[in-house]
């Protein structure tokens, strides 16, 4: 609707916003008025609206961020009259296009269409000292009210029956009440959590079951047609995890006493480890305890032990893994079979015999050396006592060559000492 309040051009607009729009009997919906001085300075307003009481009722008229500074009269409404009021002022003035004045919520009561209009009584007074009245246009507005679908039928589930909770089940099913007024029908099955059935019906049937469903979130949506009406969509989720966590292994540290061990779970979780150790010289896998990662390996004789752990996602399913160690004695300990240990360090027979055959070959190589040696030792002392001996022999036949020399000069001296004394005494 379109109407100036006076005879005069407009210059200035009140309006709506939703000036239109559909809703359902029994929902609250908000409208805000606005104004626009078209480039006026105005300083009070009074909006006068009038409303279906039959079909809408107000639940709370708010100024919120309303440009108007003073309210005259305080905003009052009626709802057995249908009608509402704003009175204010603005100090200085102001020109606004878009000019937030009130906003209104209303409760929709029944079915129909209900317009909002302005009564002739709403006004714009300009700033101009004397309140003088500009000519204005109004906008009304129309709201359809509707008959709210029926409600999505309650959906429940044998095999699934906490949507929360994860399930190694892959054939979930679904069941549903049956009523009088229902005529079909419809739904989907997805991991898309706000789907809506199509409008097809698949029958009056109430039970649905779906076999070989992958692991992961599934939802069941239905809805149900009411004569020619169909409903809003329920929802129904389910969790399948049927495989089981990651494999993984365990370190055993016998120093520290302790064993550690990790894995995952792609869909549910991990959600505890449980563990047993036992001897395997004395019994088999014993019961089982639920313990947390690093394990404290209990006190145990010395001897040969085996240590499972179970990890359990939020579904039940189970994944084991298993570690075989040696549990020591504190300084020497001999193990058949196995080998010697030293103050918690064991030494097996093969790295025993290795190391005699180390030795034993690093003596033989020694006694060689050392012999070895010793021969050829002996065989220089004697070619070097050969060597001094034939020196001597040499030093003995100088000696005697020396000897003969001395006795020739010994004779040819008294020669001479004889030829002398004969000629003196010739003399």
């Amino acid at each position: 609707m379109f109407f100036p309040l006076a005879g005069q051009a407009a210059e200035s607009s009140l309006y709506f916003a939703p000036a239109q729009g559909t809703f359902f009997s029994g929902s609250t919906f908000s409208v805000s008025v606005y104004l626009n001085t078209k480039g006026e300075e105005i300083n009070a307003v009074q909006v006068d609206l009038k409303f279906p009481a039959e079909m809408l009722q107000v639940t709370l008229p708010s100024t919120g961020e309303s440009f108007v500074a003073e309210w005259l009269t305080p905003p009052s409404y009626s709802n057995a009259g249908g009608v509402i009021s704003f009175k204010g002022g603005i100090p200085g003035g102001i020109i606004t296009s878009s000019g937030l004045i009130s906003t209104i919520t209303f409760r929709a009561k029944s079915p129909g269409l209900a317009k909002i209009e302005f009564l002739d009584s709403s006004q714009v007074f300009l700033n101009d000292g004397r309140g003088t009245p500009v000519s204005t246009l109004v906008t009304g507005g129309s709201y359809r009210i509707l008959v709210p679908p029926p409600e999505g039928p309650e959906i429940s589930s044998v095999n699934f029956p906490d949507s929360e909770i994860w399930y190694c089940d892959s054939s979930p099913g679904f069941f549903w009440g049956e009523e009088a007024r229902i005529n079909g029908f419809s739904w989907s099955f997805s991991q898309s959590p706000q789907e809506n059935p199509d409008t097809v019906s698949e029958g009056i049937q109430t039970m649905k079951v779906y076999e070989g469903v992958a692991d992961g979130v599934w939802y069941f949506h239905l809805r149900a047609k009411e004569n020619s009406t169909w409903g809003r969509a329920s929802h129904r989720a389910v969790k399948i995890d049927c495989r089981p966590p990651e494999k993984f292994d365990i370190q055993v540290d016998t120093h520290s006493g302790f064993a550690y061990f990790e894995t995952e779970d792609f869909y549910s979780g991990v959600d505890y480890y449980e563990v047993s150790m036992f001897n395997t010289d004395a019994a088999a896998a014993g019961f089982f305890v639920e313990t947390v990662s690093p394990f404290k390996i209990p006190c145990a004789e010395p001897g040969k032990y085996k240590i499972i752990v179970r990890a359990y996602d939020k579904a039940g399913n189970r994944q084991e893994a298993e570690a075989e160690f040696q549990i020591l004695s504190s300084f020497f300990a001999y193990l058949p079979g196995q080998g010697i240990q030293f103050k918690g360090i064991l030494f097996p027979w093969w790295l025993i015999c290795l190391i005699v055959l180390f030795l034993f070959l690093a003596l033989g190589y020694l006694a060689f050396a050392f012999t070895r040696r010793g021969r050829f030792g002996f065989q220089k002392g004697i070619k070097e006592i050969k060597e001094a001996l034939r020196e001597i022999e040499k030093i003995e036949q100088k000696e005697a060559e020396i000897n003969q020399l001395k006795a020739r000069f010994k004779e040819k001296k008294q020669e001479l000492e004889k030829k002398l004394t004969k000629e003196e005494n010739e003399e």
